[in-house]
């Protein structure tokens, strides 16, 4: 079994933790999800939150500044830590996707790397791509808007990726994934765990 494959079976697994680890019904964290950690001040709903997701989706979307995605993130206090939206398009950088922006702007904001009891709030599912940020910035709980397949049916191909991750990239036209050098490369790897660096 390939990384890709690993990946996706993750993906899916997290996906399952997200959909069963908050009531989409409700615009409050519970006292079940208080015991992961995370909980939020009775006057701050989960609602509000995303409606501030929202709204810097469209004003940044109507300026062509990216696509029609926002996300934000809250500390485990409940408090808002930053709110973005997607600026691939104004920053040429494709990976400037809303929730990458706002980790970014978390991390800048709170002087770290790791944002362990922080949530993230996003109009909609995150994109392989963020997933992977999400898991290495150690937010453990996503709530999202749109689903992949409604990001697919506007054009977007969030929902390609998966599947093409699922079917072990068969298509070498679409990317080519090849190993080289790896003994050489592994130098570098020996020499930080020797070295005792961080781990993140």
């Amino acid at each position: 079994m390939t990384f890709l494959s690993l990946f996706f079976i993750f993906s899916r697994k997290f996906e399952y933790s997200i959909k069963n680890g908050y009531n989409l019904s409700k615009d409050t964290f519970t006292n079940s999800r208080s015991k992961r950690g995370l909980c939020m001040n009775n006057d701050t709903k989960i609602k509000e939150v995303m409606g501030k997701a929202i709204a810097e989706a469209k004003k940044t979307m109507n300026d062509n500044v990216g696509g029609p995605f926002g996300a934000a993130i809250i500390d485990k206090e409940g408090k808002i830590v930053s709110v973005s939206s997607n600026s691939v398009l104004r920053d040429h950088d494709p990976t400037a996707h809303a929730e990458i922006n706002a980790i970014r702007a978390a991390g800048e904001k709170l002087g770290t790397h790791d944002l362990s009891g922080c949530t993230l709030v996003t109009t909609a599912y995150p994109c392989p791509m963020c997933l992977g940020a999400i898991i290495w910035s150690n937010i453990n709980h996503v709530i999202y808007g749109c689903r992949p397949k409604d990001a697919e049916a506007i054009g977007f191909r969030d929902d390609f990726i998966y599947r093409f991750i699922k079917d072990d990239h068969p298509d070498k036209k679409i990317l080519a994934i090849d190993e080289a050098f790896r003994e050489q490369c592994l130098i570098l790897f020996k020499e930080y765990q020797e070295k005792e660096k961080t781990l993140y």
